[in-house]
């Protein structure tokens, strides 16, 4: 990678701005720059994309992006300690990087989402990955913004994401990835690609949108199952009691008798019409 965009290496970067990872800040370096490209390589093709990453620490990623032909790379980053760095990044590839110092939880996204297709790519910090994930689900107006999203969780969460009925990972964040998008497993990354390294291995997800998902308040579909997995071993009669219990269970045609984890993201949408 050092070869390819002639930018010193990520361990020299480091070092000389004196960037050790913070835990507070759920900061985990992506420092294997082949493994930086095949997360990029996994968006597809990024000719003509604007890309948002969040969290890009050092640049790591951003490097393999831009390397990649992004047209331009909006990377929002928390840590001023950071901000040298990327700046020497912007110096190489003028006009192609905008990096945005703020709180990503607190970044309208879908208001920068302007001039060409937009696609997310991010090594997402663990503290605040599941809950980025959700916004980008629940946009104000769908399709969404974004036509990808290419993101990094500890796998434990991957597995949550991708998960359907019968399977010990659904949750609410199956039922709205299942409802909204079609998401895969790209790849794991092991804890040694890492500085620091975590104890858990992580993996790439990529989550394309649903451009038809089942018509469906989102209010709604978030009461449901948040009161279904929230006593996920009780069958629905009971866990399903506060919102309207067997009367709603049977409004929509779903046996009291069933637990949460048994249910399809189109029997929960079904539930979310009938209350």
């Amino acid at each position: 990678m050092a070869a390819l965009d002639g930018l010193p290496p990520l361990r020299e970067v480091i070092q000389r701005h004196g960037l050790d990872a913070r835990k507070a800040l759920g900061q985990n370096f992506l420092l294997d720059l082949n493994l930086t490209q095949k997360v990029a390589r996994t968006a597809g093709a990024l000719e003509d994309v604007t890309v948002f990453e969040v969290g890009p620490g050092p640049g790591g990623l951003t490097r393999a992006i831009l390397a990649l032909g992004a047209k331009k790379v909006i990377a929002v980053e928390r840590d001023e300690r950071c901000l040298p760095a990327l700046a020497e990044i912007a110096d190489h590839y003028p006009r192609r990087l905008e990096v945005i110092e703020g709180d990503a939880l607190k970044t309208d996204f879908e208001a920068m989402a302007t001039g060409g297709p937009i696609k997310i790519i991010a090594n997402l910090p663990y503290n605040v990955g599941t809950q980025l994930l959700v916004n980008w689900l629940l946009p104000k107006t769908w399709p969404p913004f974004w036509q990808s999203l290419t993101l990094m969780f500890q796998k434990e969460v991957g597995k949550r994401i991708v998960a359907s009925e019968d399977d010990d990972h659904y949750g609410r964040l199956g039922v709205l990835t299942g409802w909204r998008t079609n998401a895969r497993m790209a790849f794991d990354i092991p804890p040694q690609a890492f500085t620091p390294p975590p104890k858990v291995t992580s993996t790439v997800v990529h989550l394309t949108p649903n451009e038809n998902p089942i018509p469906c308040s989102v209010g709604n579909l978030e009461k449901v199952t948040q009161a279904a997995f929230g006593q996920r071993r009780k069958m629905l009669r009971q866990s399903l009691k506060p919102i309207g219990g067997e009367s709603l269970l049977m409004k929509a045609g779903i046996d009291p008798a069933r637990r949460a984890e048994t249910l399809s993201v189109e029997e929960f949408c079904r539930l979310a019409n009938s209350l």
